[in-house]
């Protein structure tokens, strides 16, 4: 279903009725990277899908910054009639779920995030990544989706999907394929990593309980997660057996269990 907000237009998908569950994507991604995941919850969950800035059948005619996108987010959930939600984010997804959990808390039941980072604290470092997103944006606008699919599947990030049935492998490149070149490219400008506002300093004043996820195969990111831990007040990290990056991808059915349990533990 469409929704207008402003200038964007955002795609979401609700599947079930009872506790409101919000899925958030990453990037190249959209509701559909949650399909094999949402059979996992079982009766009783209300499955929120929605397809960020930049990606899917979502459309912006201007460009939607993390904080813009929070604030479209925060107004489709009381379009919604939402109350309280779990919200659950993976990688891009997952920074767009913190951010969004860090402005409007009192709408945070739980808060699961897969393979997220706070940003990054360093204002130098930020700048190199701001840059390096920007030459991937051009990149992209140079030689379109085809030629940087071909590339971004074969980075050490997901290089463990390499092992995925070819069904799978063929099902992510086909949502990465249908992406637009501009899409991509505004939401690296200006959701990426290096433009997003570093949310660490921020992290130990948040009270709602978090799960960390992350896979065994994904040491950048379980180091940035162990760190994490230690800055929030309330929160059980899980590192999966033989997954990467994309556990929720490469492992679907314990990334449903986890957070399954760790929803139903927190529930109302």
């Amino acid at each position: 279903m469409y929704h207008t907000i402003g200038q964007a237009t955002y795609w979401y998908e609700v599947d079930g009725e009872g506790t409101p569950i919000v899925m958030l994507h990453g990037f190249t991604g959209s509701t559909k990277t949650w399909q094999h995941v949402k059979s996992a919850f079982g009766s009783g969950y209300q499955i929120i899908a929605i397809d960020l800035p930049g990606h899917g059948k979502t459309q912006a005619s201007h460009v939607r910054t993390m904080e813009m996108c929070c604030t479209d987010l925060h107004t489709l959930f009381q379009f919604l009639g939402l109350e309280k939600i779990h919200l659950v984010g993976y990688s891009m997804g997952g920074r767009t779920a913190l951010s969004y959990a860090l402005n409007y808390p009192a709408m945070i039941q739980s808060l699961i995030l897969e393979s997220a980072s706070p940003g990054i604290a360093d204002e130098s470092e930020r700048r190199l990544r701001m840059e390096a997103d920007e030459k991937l944006a051009e990149r992209i606008e140079r030689d379109g989706v085809q030629a940087f699919v071909d590339y971004w599947q074969d980075i050490p990030l997901f290089v463990s999907q390499k092992s995925l049935p070819s069904k799978v492998q063929e099902d992510i490149r086909r949502e990465r394929l249908s992406q637009t070149t501009e899409g991509l490219a505004q939401s690296l400008r200006a959701m990426g990593t290096g433009a997003q506002e570093p949310w660490w300093s921020h992290l130990e004043s948040f009270e709602c309980p978090v799960k960390l996820i992350v896979g065994e195969l994904d040491p950048k990111f379980i180091a940035m997660n162990k760190k994490m831990q230690k800055h929030l007040k309330s929160s059980k990290m899980n590192i999966c057996d033989n997954a990467g990056h994309a556990v929720h991808v490469e492992k679907p059915e314990i990334f449903g269990k986890l957070v399954r349990k760790f929803i139903a533990h927190n529930r109302m």
